[in-house]
């Protein structure tokens, strides 16, 4: 009997420690829930609920900290709860940057700095933040702090790069200074894009950096770059970056010779439609194709029909960097087929910025086998750069045919002839 006695004493009380470790855990986990409920709210009072029922928990302090920075502009009094929320979890970065622009509010520089340095430390990576902080860094009066963060970004952040390199060449237009501290060599291209239309030299200097590396360029932003060294008259410079380009860009098939200065003069290559190759223009009642079916110094010829009034040109153009009084020999071989029309086709060479005639071509009258046409002319003093089209003389009246392109040839003249002589031998 005292044995049963005993028994079920023991048993009673397992079951009132059960029954209170039960209720402590119903109780605990009954915080928490309401704790992160709180946390979730909008509502200050219940934030501050929420900071009672969970002191750990720095998100409550954040959010309060925020309602008064931002929504109620009033920092002195987010300084305190931002504060505790950076001492309860200082690997969050936002956390930093928040009491970081309250320290700004209230003139408290220096620790403003030191906030902004930790959100850096605990996010390294993270370009949203490096954003934030490089313009806080501006804001206070730190340039070299704020360059610093804004590498950060542009080597983890590509879709604001641009605005990156922007806005660090507003703040320190230097490009040498901006390539050995900021900008960094992923990021190169993006900076010539940037300068080639606002700053030649600087971009010449960009480039020269690329160059030495040998870093890749994409075709786009190289004829970009040609586009506006000759839209700012410098052939030379755009010659140049062509024949460097070649390993950067994969163009090496696409370099002029000394023997023939034409780029895809036998339209053997794809047409590149930019730089120093073929470029294309839509052009009305003009319709242009690569044709394998007729061939005369590569397997296809260029075939061009034409179909309509209104046209000047067929729309096929190439630029030629040249040297100022030379003189030059061009040559080149065609077909034609049903050509009817006043005048017709002729092969035109032309300064690109003074518009002066050196080169007109007889017209391109019915042929049914290669005929060749050719001519000599000798450029002007101030001459650097041709453009060879397919003019329509007279300009704008009706024609209609079919006319085939290949093997066309422009050199100077001592040296074409010196090719020709070695060919014959």
């Amino acid at each position: 009997m005292e044995y049963e006695l005993r028994h079920s004493a023991r048993k009673f009380w397992i079951a009132i420690a059960f029954l209170g470790l039960t209720t402590a855990y119903l109780g605990i986990v009954t915080v928490h829930y309401l704790a992160e409920y709180f946390s979730e709210s909008s509502e200050e009072s219940d934030l501050i609920r929420a900071t009672r029922l969970d002191p750990g928990d720095a998100v409550s302090f954040h959010n309060i900290g925020r309602i008064e920075l931002l929504a109620r502009a009033k920092p002195q009094m987010a300084l305190p709860w931002l504060e505790t929320a950076t001492r309860l979890n200082p690997h969050m970065a936002s956390y930093w940057v928040d009491l970081a622009l309250a320290r700004q509010a209230v003139g408290e520089t220096a620790l403003e700095r030191q906030d902004l340095l930790y959100a850096l430390e605990a996010a390294p990576r993270t370009p949203e933040i490096a954003w934030q902080a490089a313009n806080l860094f501006l804001a206070q009066g730190s340039p070299d702090d704020a360059m610093n963060a804004f590498r950060l970004v542009i080597e983890n952040d590509p879709p604001i790069t641009s605005l990156a390199i922007e806005t660090c060449w507003k703040v320190h237009p230097d490009v040498e200074f901006l390539l050995n501290n900021v900008i960094p060599p992923n990021a190169d291209e993006t900076f010539l894009g940037f300068l080639r239309s606002r700053n030649q030299p600087a971009a010449a200097t960009v480039w020269e950096k690329m160059y030495s590396l040998q870093q890749p360029i994409s075709r786009p932003h190289l004829f970009e770059y040609i586009r506006d060294l000759v839209a700012h008259q410098q052939a030379a410079q755009a010659a140049l970056v062509w024949r460097q380009a070649a390993s950067m860009a994969g163009l090496s098939a696409y370099q002029p010779s000394p023997q023939n200065l034409l780029v895809n003069g036998d339209f053997s290559l794809e047409i590149l439609d930019g730089g120093f190759d073929w470029m294309h223009q839509k052009t009305r009642g003009v319709t242009l194709a690569l044709d394998p079916n007729e061939t005369h110094s590569s397997a296809r010829s260029l075939r061009i029909i034409f179909d309509g009034p209104g046209i000047e040109d067929a729309g096929i153009r190439q630029l030629v960097p040249v040297e100022p009084n030379t003189p030059y020999e061009f040559s080149a071989f065609y077909k034609a087929q049903e050509m009817d029309g006043a005048g017709g086709a002729r092969f035109a060479l032309q300064d690109l910025h003074r518009e002066t005639s050196f080169f007109m071509s007889e017209d391109l009258q019915n042929a049914d086998f290669w005929k060749k046409v050719s001519g000599s002319f000798v450029t002007g003093p101030e001459t650097g750069l041709l453009v060879l089209r397919l003019a329509r003389v007279p300009a704008g009246s009706p024609i209609r045919g079919k006319l085939w392109l290949d093997g066309l040839q422009l050199a100077p003249s001592d040296r074409r002839i010196a090719y020709d002589e070695r060919k014959l031998q």
